[in-house]
């Protein structure tokens, strides 16, 4: 039986989603984080080292990573499912690259503006207008700009199939869900962007999106 380690508000939202996708069997064992620090509780260092989420248990094997969690899964269970595209094609190719894109690029960007943002609040209250001031420059500044040209980067390779890896939904498509949505959360999506918007009205449509949030209960991304 494969058990997901579910932290709330996490990127293993997706696993749910996936294992949805398969028609696997698996069960959810949940995980809250801090109310103050939002950091995953020490519950979680008995399953994994690192003591973060997403992780899952399958038999006697602990599976770590988001990305990986996703390639582990389709070599292992998903070969028929239509979402892990032939060997050797370009959609591969893509497939691979967009599973890997999500973490590799688009997350860290994400999670330093949301660090800028939070910064004023970390630091004592007399100094709390000038680490405002600085979070805020290297948000504008440096953070704000690289989102955007990703964000243009990825609306242009919707334009192609309206997925990420080919003319059907992959797991990439799922493993790209989080910082899409991270996006839109943070006030980055609007009307220049209708593909990326039609892309998360497409996969928030699917009947295995829907069960998956329905079993891992409210999901709202940190801002």
């Amino acid at each position: 039986m494969i058990t997901v380690h579910h932290l709330n508000n996490s990127r293993s939202q997706r696993v749910l989603w996936l294992l949805e996708e398969l028609g696997l069997d698996y069960e959810i064992k949940f995980y809250q984080r801090d109310p103050k620090t939002m950091l995953a509780p020490p519950e979680l260092l008995k399953v994994h080292p690192l003591g973060k989420s997403p992780v899952i248990t399958d038999g006697e094997l602990t599976v770590a990573e988001s990305g990986n969690i996703v390639e582990y899964l389709l070599e292992r269970y998903g070969a028929d499912s239509g979402l892990l595209p032939a060997p050797g094609t370009p959609e591969r190719l893509r497939y691979r690259y967009w599973l890997h894109f999500a973490e590799g690029s688009a997350m860290p960007w994400l999670l330093l503006g949301l660090i800028f943002s939070k910064m004023p609040k970390a630091v004592p209250a007399l100094i709390r207008p000038i680490a405002r001031m600085l979070g805020e420059g290297m948000r504008s500044r440096v953070v704000a700009p690289q989102v955007e040209r990703q964000m243009r980067y990825m609306e242009a390779e919707l334009e192609k199939d309206g997925w990420f890896a080919g003319k059907s939904i992959t797991g990439a498509d799922i493993q790209m869900s989080f910082p899409v949505e991270g996006m839109r959360a943070r006030g980055g999506l609007d009307g220049r962007y209708p593909n990326l918007l039609k892309f998360l009205e497409a996969i928030h449509a699917r009947p295995a999106y829907q069960r998956a949030l329905e079993k891992g209960g409210p999901y709202e991304l940190l801002r």
